[in-house]
């Protein structure tokens, strides 16, 4: 008897310690399957009025109509996202996620993430680079990289 009780409360133990997901990372989470689901409104539905994106390929505080003329493209590339680490303080997410791309490679980035007192994605700042001995992957009609 007593390994059942034993038993029942790691499994109850067990059940409970499973975290839930905080409304930022929700956000932050239905932003990345809108691009691997091929949703752009998926995408603009996470992202407040005077959205910013800043990325190291030239982009500073770019806004949301040249964010999705630049960066919407590269969702024919996204297979699969993993969701490595988050760290949440105050209106700030830090995200450290794996993007796994339609012909097997994995991009790794960090993206950090603050939030408008509605809870919507204010801006984005991306720090990206390819996972050691990753070729980038190149758009047969544009030319671009997912890294360009």
């Amino acid at each position: 008897m007593k390994q059942v009780i034993t038993g029942l409360l790691l499994v109850s133990l067990a059940a409970g310690s499973q975290a839930q997901h905080s409304a930022k990372e929700k956000a932050v989470m239905a932003y990345y399957s809108g691009f691997e689901q091929k949703d752009w409104n998926a995408v603009a539905d996470q992202l407040a009025r005077g959205f910013t994106f800043t990325s190291p390929n030239n982009d500073d505080h770019i806004p949301l109509d040249k964010f999705k003329e630049k960066c919407w493209g590269t969702s024919q590339f996204f297979k699969k996202v993993d969701y490595i680490n988050m760290v949440e303080k105050g209106n700030t997410l830090m995200l450290l996620v794996e993007i796994h791309t339609v012909d097997g490679k994995t991009v790794r980035n960090v993206d950090v993430y603050t939030f408008s007192p509605s809870g919507k994605i204010k801006s984005i700042e991306v720090f990206l680079a390819p996972a050691p001995n990753i070729r980038a992957t190149r758009d047969s009609h544009t030319g671009r990289s997912f890294f360009d």
